[in-house]
């Protein structure tokens, strides 16, 4: 049974950094693609980006050049580095795999 557990999400001004991790069970991992989604209030889902399993990256046209992703295979884990952050970037963040998602967590870009 897949589980995905996120963390790393809160406050933060505009301008600042976040780490959101992705912990992952019951898959097997290193053969998975990671996916970050999010969800603004009243919006659909969109795709933010993802990790394939060689660790090559896609990334959203919105968060290009601000945003990276990285996956730990030893420890099951894939983090999602936000810098720069803006108001609009401000969702709940939600990881993917296959059928799997997880609960997500809050991201607020406000000063």
């Amino acid at each position: 049974q897949v589980q995905l557990v996120e963390s790393g999400g809160g406050l933060v001004q505009p301008g600042g950094s976040l780490r959101l991790s992705c912990a992952a069970s019951g898959i097997p991992f290193h053969y998975s693609t990671m996916v970050w989604y999010r969800q603004a209030a009243g919006k659909q889902r969109v795709f933010v980006a993802q990790v394939l399993p060689d660790g090559s990256s896609d990334f959203a046209d919105s968060v290009k050049g601000r945003f990276g992703i990285s996956r730990d295979n030893a420890k099951n884990t894939v983090t999602l580095q936000m810098s720069s952050l803006k108001p609009e970037d401000t969702a709940v963040y939600s990881c993917k795999t296959g059928a799997g998602w997880g609960q997500g967590t809050q991201v607020t870009v406000s000063s």
